[in-house]
């Protein structure tokens, strides 16, 4: 071999990108562990304990609703974007504006990690919900409400659950 001829091996993308990538895959693995899926009265019933029933004008089966269409009611729901950005939880929250996953640069405007919107419990995410709700477009803010819940009769989402 000759002295001149070696290069230092080039990545086949930025080491920033596998960061991501690792990092998105060891979260999904972590909260797979505790991730839940509720039954459509269960969350309800919970919801209503965090009192989202009539939260800014909205119904307990508008929360409902949104959780279905958002994530199957799965807490340990993880999608990522075309962007970069992550839609985490039961309700699918975006690591773009309302809490912090990897990229510095975001606003975190529920002063979370996304990561905390995985938890079984809810505390996080309705605390965050509650905050994304308070933006003008309420729960118009989530594309799955406004295509799957706005403006429908969404009775049968806590029809029949002891509330």
């Amino acid at each position: 071999m000759e002295a001149g001829s070696w290069a230092p091996r080039r990545w086949p993308c930025p080491p920033g990108i596998v960061l991501l990538a690792l990092a998105s895959v060891l979260s999904s693995l972590l909260s797979f562990g505790q991730a839940r899926v509720y039954s459509r009265c269960e969350l309800a019933r919970v919801l209503q304990d965090f009192g989202l029933e009539g939260y800014r004008g909205y119904s307990l089966a508008d929360w409902v609703c949104l959780a279905y269409f958002a994530s199957g009611f799965n807490t340990g729901a993880v999608d990522h974007e075309a962007d970069g950005s992550t839609n985490s939880g039961i309700f699918q929250i975006n690591s773009r504006k309302w809490c912090k996953n990897l990229n510095p640069n975001v606003p975190n405007l529920c002063h979370m990690y996304c990561s905390d919107l995985l938890n079984p419990n809810l505390k996080d995410t309705v605390i965050c919900a509650m905050k994304i709700t308070q933006d003008p477009q309420g729960l118009g803010s989530w594309e799955a409400w406004r295509h799957h819940c706005q403006g429908k009769d969404l009775s049968d989402w806590v029809d029949g659950c002891e509330l």
